[in-house]
């Protein structure tokens, strides 16, 4: 079945057309949806819920642009719609400070652990760091979609980047303690 005729029949509802598009489509969202979750349970019901939302919405898509590109933006925007309803995404202080340096050593942490120590983020830092970072969304289009300020995203964005490198400091000290220690057993 085209990808055409699969919308047409998911707009009148059909059921096996939207299993269809759900096993289609359900790996590619699912992706985005633990990039935005604390971990994989919170990442599956992010996905439910956004499936629900474009069955809802499919009538809305008018055939211009990616449908992929459609759903991925129902995704995100229903996920950042549940996280505005469980805890404001503002941040008391404003630290507008854009970047935070890493050091070289840092490098070799992988890409797991990495997107671990983001998925442990508090959700209005987490998010803003998807956003801006990993989707090249601007502070502005951030701070309209969060129902925030620019300067609110800026701050996010700087506060998430500082507890990423601390997390990221904490490990290779504690990875530095344990190689000197063992490094000592072997000489004791």
């Amino acid at each position: 079945m085209s990808l055409k005729e699969l919308i047409h029949k998911c707009k009148k509802g059909e059921r096996k057309a939207q299993e269809q598009l759900y096993r289609t489509y359900a790996a590619v969202l699912f992706g985005i949806c633990l990039k935005y979750s604390h971990n994989k349970a919170e990442a599956e019901d992010n996905l439910h819920d956004s499936f629900m939302t474009i069955y809802e919405k499919i009538g809305q898509y008018k055939s211009q642009g990616s449908f992929e590109g459609w759903m991925k933006r129902i995704t995100v925007n229903t996920i950042l719609q549940k996280y505005r309803k469980e805890e404001p995404l503002n941040v008391v202080h404003e630290n507008t400070k854009d970047t935070v340096e890493i050091d070289n050593i840092y490098l070799d942490i992988s890409l797991q652990t990495l997107l671990e120590y983001i998925r442990e983020l508090p959700n209005k830092y987490r998010t803003t760091f998807n956003l801006y970072v990993l989707d090249g969304y601007t502070h502005k289009e951030i701070g309209a979609l969060l129902g925030t300020t620019v300067g609110t995203s800026k701050s996010n964005l700087a506060r998430a980047r500082m507890l990423l490198k601390e997390k990221i400091e904490t490990k290779f000290s504690q990875s530095m303690i344990g190689f000197v220690l063992m490094m000592l057993g072997n000489y004791m």
